[in-house]
């Protein structure tokens, strides 16, 4: 049996994105972020979060930073009610062909895993992102319902394809979207 889920971009959809944040200092949480958490969460969707993590590559911040704030984070999706399905993360720059490594949005490479290890119905799951980057993984991968929120939103697009790409400028703002996608 597949089931739904609602992908989550992490810097910028979960928490304001200040630039390779890695500290729980650092940390500030998106207005809205548990409420649409808990949409899906009473519509049956899976709650996976997709990160590219390129801090790690960067030497900005480890491998075992990057999983303590992971941690931190889960245990107050946890806290709210709303436990995290999964966190797949990207640490990488490049792969070894010196193109952007498969697991890095805008290639699809983490949707397709959460796909096959959690039996994802893609054309029946949403993404929320901050950026195109995360619109076209999402599009590369089947997701059938794509919001992109924040100031990237208002970005003119001529290809067709993000035609199906929702456009909102807060957080707090998609909840009816979040609400109506998901009841499809």
């Amino acid at each position: 049996m597949t089931s739904r889920a609602l992908f989550l971009d992490r810097d910028g959809i979960i928490n304001v994105d200040k630039g390779y944040v890695h500290e729980a200092d650092d940390f500030e949480w998106m207005p809205g972020i548990f409420e649409l958490a808990t949409c899906a969460r009473d519509a049956g969707a899976k709650l996976i979060v997709v990160t590219n993590q390129s801090g790690i590559a960067r030497g900005y911040y480890t491998e075992e930073t990057f999983q303590k704030l992971t941690d931190w984070m889960t245990l107050r999706f946890d806290a709210e009610g709303v436990p995290l399905t999964q966190v797949y993360h990207c640490p990488f720059l490049k792969g070894p062909d010196g193109k952007d490594h498969p697991l890095r949005k805008p290639n699809p490479g983490m949707f397709m895993v959460a796909r096959r290890e959690h039996n994802i119905a893609m054309h029946e799951s949403v993404m929320l992102g901050d950026k195109w980057a995360d619109m076209d993984a999402a599009l590369a991968a089947g997701v059938g319902h794509m919001a992109i929120i924040g100031e990237r939103s208002n970005e003119k697009r001529n290809d067709s394809r993000y035609g199906a790409v929702a456009r909102f400028q807060a957080l707090c703002d998609v909840l009816p979207w979040l609400q109506k996608s998901l009841a499809a």
